[in-house]
């Protein structure tokens, strides 16, 4: 039996992971090694993006995908995988198809509007980064985890990467990252908190559009830590057509009373 190709291994993952990922992956080479394009039209810059003339909306989404220099073409792509990957398959709150995707819309409109507020632009993957920890590390908070040599409590994690961030590349980066956890403390406020403490309800729950989009074929599974999630079959499939014919008496003996079972006689004691 053959290995998993490469290309098995990239369908395999999930669907907004290895999309994020290989996006990173072919924008960052060319930005850092290969300027096919130049690098400069893949940063965020308001003036551009809200120009009359040909705006260039697609700097909205290229500055979130460039990541930093030499190791940090290795390693940004990575922990962008591993955190994505983490909230799209095992986390309980995007168990939803679409659910991952409107939370990184909101997410990254939050960061777009403070940085273009304050900073006037700029590459965006870093504060992507320190929104997406933030988030995996809520469903378990007080687990314990390793951060480089140190081992530490989950929860603590974005502030240790926020520490990082000023210590390697000073405190304009530092604040720049704080907005991307402003953004995912927002978002958590808004779909976890505000709902169950503040009897509040969700305003961003995933509309039926995305749904569909990100919605598996009918009778798909999905594995999850916390059990295998299946999906339903539509209103006219055989199996739904069966279950509909099944309770069309209103009891659960319908079953047992319409078809070929129904027209046998009443039957006779045996002895």
């Amino acid at each position: 039996m053959s290995s998993p190709s490469i290309a098995d291994a990239f369908w395999a993952a999930p669907p907004i992971a290895r999309t994020l990922t290989a996006a990173t992956l072919v924008l960052s080479v060319n930005f850092w090694l290969l300027p096919i394009i130049s690098p400069y039209r893949f940063i965020f810059v308001p003036q551009y993006v809200f120009k009359l003339w040909i705006p260039e909306v697609w700097r909205l989404v290229t500055a979130f995908f460039i990541t930093g220099p030499s190791l940090g073409m290795i390693m940004d792509p990575y922990f962008l995988f591993t955190y994505c990957k983490a909230l799209e398959v095992d986390s309980s709150r995007f168990s939803q198809p679409g659910d991952l995707f409107v939370a990184l819309v909101f997410i990254c409109s939050i960061i777009l509007l403070l940085t273009g507020i304050v900073f006037g632009g700029g590459l965006l993957m870093g504060p992507l980064l320190l929104a997406l920890a933030y988030l995996h590390v809520q469903d378990a908070p007080d687990a314990m985890m390793t951060f480089f040599f140190f081992s530490i409590r989950r929860k603590y994690l974005p502030g240790c990467m926020l520490l990082v961030a000023f210590l390697m590349a000073g405190p304009q980066e530092a604040l720049k990252q704080a907005f991307g956890l402003a953004a995912a403390h927002m978002y958590d406020f808004l779909t976890r908190i505000w709902p169950s403490y503040g009897g509040g309800t969700n305003p961003l729950s995933t509309p039926q559009i995305v749904q569909r989009w990100f919605a598996r074929p009918a009778g798909a599974s999905t594995t999850r830590s916390y059990g295998t999630a299946f999906q339903s079959r539509p209103s006219g499939s055989v199996g739904a057509q069966v279950q509909a014919g099944n309770s069309s008496g209103g009891t659960w003996t319908s079953g047992f009373t319409s078809g070929s079972w129904g027209s046998r006689g009443p039957g006779r004691r045996l002895g």
